[in-house]
């Protein structure tokens, strides 16, 4: 099913947001059975995509991370308790998020859907998986947690009052436009564990990449201002810092876990745990990948292309 995503009627919608060139979101709240959730959902019939963002996240960086799949399938993004519009008080802990995007597909009249996780929202998108395996005909986990999580060594003070406050994050909008070469060098040091050749090299595609540089851009964009998204990001924190593993051995749909080898966020080891525990889990380990690497990296197409096989290998008939 190909998306019609020039709609002029959608253009005139006056709550419509571009997140990536050609990528709109118009983001409404809904109420469902356990509490109130911003979303935005794609026009079509075809089967849907739904994404779980990570932290610093909502509605507005759930839809760039799934945008790739936007050709393909309706594509559901959301902003989970905490972040945005959706109230933290729809869902505080990890068994009640993944009950209420049980709800949320509920109130949409939508018996199943894919899911795509990514950093943060790894454990309510592996919770979800296991509280209801009626509700997911497939699951990508890209750089997602699958355990314990803190913030990385890599974050120290400076990286933390440039990413956690509205007014670093100023900065670093002001830097995207002024100094893209400071900007993203910015989000490798605190992202990837590389040596200042690998930076050097992954910092000079990014800049002369088109796609690579507009979603670097655009997912900074998706965590500012951070005050609306502080409290799930903070919530997000006390689930992870409790965590050992999460029991993914009970997941039954298929499942395809991304990750990259340098991620310095989320290590390496939360996707190979998720992968060797997932039975018939297939997996694409991206060489020199930062936390980011499905999406700004030289392979990402190569990553993007076989994900979106997955999905239509495994799609309801």
């Amino acid at each position: 099913m190909k998306q019609d995503r020039t709609d002029t009627s959608e253009k005139a919608d006056e709550n419509r947001i571009e997140i990536l060139k050609d990528a709109y979101i118009s983001p409404e709240l809904i109420e469902t059975r356990l509490g109130k959730v911003e979303i935005d959902i794609t026009r079509g019939d075809g089967p849907v995509l739904m994404g779980s963002h990570g932290g610093l996240g909502g509605v507005d960086q759930c839809r760039a991370a799934i945008d790739f799949a936007g050709n393909d399938f309706r594509l559901l993004s959301l902003s989970r308790p905490g972040y945005l519009g959706t109230p933290l008080e729809s869902g505080k802990s990890l068994e009640e998020q993944a009950d209420l995007f049980a709800a949320v597909l509920d109130e949409l009249g939508i018996e199943k859907v894919a899911m795509f996780s990514i950093s943060a929202g790894g454990p309510f998108a592996y919770t979800f998986a296991i509280r209801h395996p009626d509700r997911i005909w497939a699951l990508i986990a890209a750089d997602a947690v699958s355990g314990y999580y803190d913030l990385p060594e890599t974050a120290g003070p400076v990286t933390q009052m440039m990413f956690l406050s509205d007014i670093g994050q100023s900065l670093l909008q002001k830097m995207t436009k002024s100094k893209p070469d400071a900007f993203i060098k910015e989000i490798f040091k605190s992202e990837a564990y590389y040596t200042k050749k690998q930076m050097k090299e992954h910092l000079d595609f990014v800049l002369n990449d088109p796609y690579a540089h507009g979603f670097a851009t655009a997912f900074m964009n998706t965590m500012y201002p951070y005050k609306p998204r502080r409290a799930g990001t903070e919530n997000d924190l006390k689930i992870t810092r409790k965590l050992t593993h999460l029991p993914v051995e009970k997941i039954t749909c298929p499942t395809l876990v991304i990750h990259g080898t340098h991620d310095a966020d989320v290590k390496f080891y939360d996707g190979v745990y998720a992968y060797e525990h997932i039975e018939n889990a297939e997996r694409i380990w991206i060489e020199e990948g930062s936390h980011l690497c499905f999406w700004i990296n030289p392979k990402s197409k190569e990553a993007q292309r076989y994900a979106l096989d997955f999905l239509k290998r495994n799609m309801p008939e």
